[in-house]
This record gives structure tokens, C-alpha cells and sequence, in this order.
């Protein structure tokens, strides 16, 4: 069996769902796509940790599915500007995940993953899927891909 390391930014999947459909994404049904006759070597949802209840009962769902949830808090700047992103924390651990698996599945529209996807394509040698928002998912990544699948109404929580 094809084995797999899923890898989902929480944020960007979250805003892109919203702004496209205004709807949320599914995680169980892509997890029963992504992971259909397939081993998971890992499945981490990189997320923004919250002292919400409704944030922390998401977490939890999230970990009942089978993800792995990596929290960073929120930076608040003294500017006003704000931080919270896991774009280093994800390509390291696909780096360090890419010779464990056959394909990476990256969950995001973030352009900056374009980099990404080449060097574990053309270092490992693996295979590298993205799922994304169409129009919200940057072109140089879904080039990047070897399979991009757009996150559409078969994905989303209705």
C-alpha cells in the first residue's frame, strides 16, 4: 500500500473555505479520500492555539480522526500586526517525513509551498498532492503538484 504523510494548514484551509463558500471544510470526508487504500505515516493539522472552547472542541475532533494537532500560539506585535503561521514548522517536518512515505499531501493554498513541493520531489524522488480552494490556491503551487484536487462541494460541511 501507498504510504502517505498528511500534512494541513489549519488557517489557510479555514479562510480560503470561508472566502470561496462560505462553508467549512470536511476533515472526515477527506479523510476517508486522502486516506482510501493508503497507510498513514502521519497526519498533522497545524493550528493556532486558543483559549476558545469551540477551538478546543475542533482540536479535539481533529485528534478523534486521526490528525496529530500542532499548536502555536498567536503573536500579537506591539505594532498591531499579528503572527501565527506554521509555513516553517510544516516543510520541516515534510523534509523530515518525505523519505518515510511515497506522497506528501499538503492541505493549503499558500504559494510559498511551491519550493516545497520541488525539493521533495526532486530530492526524495516522492510524489507531492495538494488539496485547495480553486482561485484561492496560488498557481506556482498547483503547478508545482503533481496532483492538485480542488477542495469543492464533495469536501465542504453543508
Amino acid at each position: 500500500m501507498e504510504k502517505i504523510a498528511i500534512l494541513v494548514d489549519v488557517q489557510n484551509v479555514y479562510y480560503t473555505c470561508k472566502e470561496r463558500y462560505q462553508l467549512n471544510f470536511n476533515y472526515n470526508q477527506f479523510w476517508q479520500k486522502v486516506t482510501h487504500g493508503r497507510t498513514v505515516v502521519k497526519a498533522n493539522a497545524y493550528a493556532i492555539a486558543s483559549k476558545d472552547a469551540g477551538q478546543r472542541q475542533f482540536h479535539h475532533i481533529l485528534r478523534g480522526i486521526g490528525f496529530e494537532v500542532m499548536l502555536k500560539p498567536f503573536i500579537q506585535r506591539r505594532d498591531g500586526s499579528a503572527k501565527g503561521d506554521w509555513d516553517v514548522g510544516i516543510t520541516l517536518d515534510a523534509i523530515e517525513l518525505a523519505e518515510e512515505v511515497d506522497v506528501v499531501v499538503l492541505v493549503s493554498g499558500d504559494g510559498d509551498f511551491d519550493l516545497l513541493a520541488k525539493r521533495i520531489q526532486q530530492r526524495f524522488g516522492k510524489q507531492v498532492e495538494v488539496y485547495g480552494v480553486p482561485g484561492l490556491t496560488a498557481n506556482s503551487l498547483v503547478e508545482a503538484a503533481d496532483r492538485y484536487i480542488a477542495i469543492d462541494d464533495e469536501l465542504l460541511l453543508w
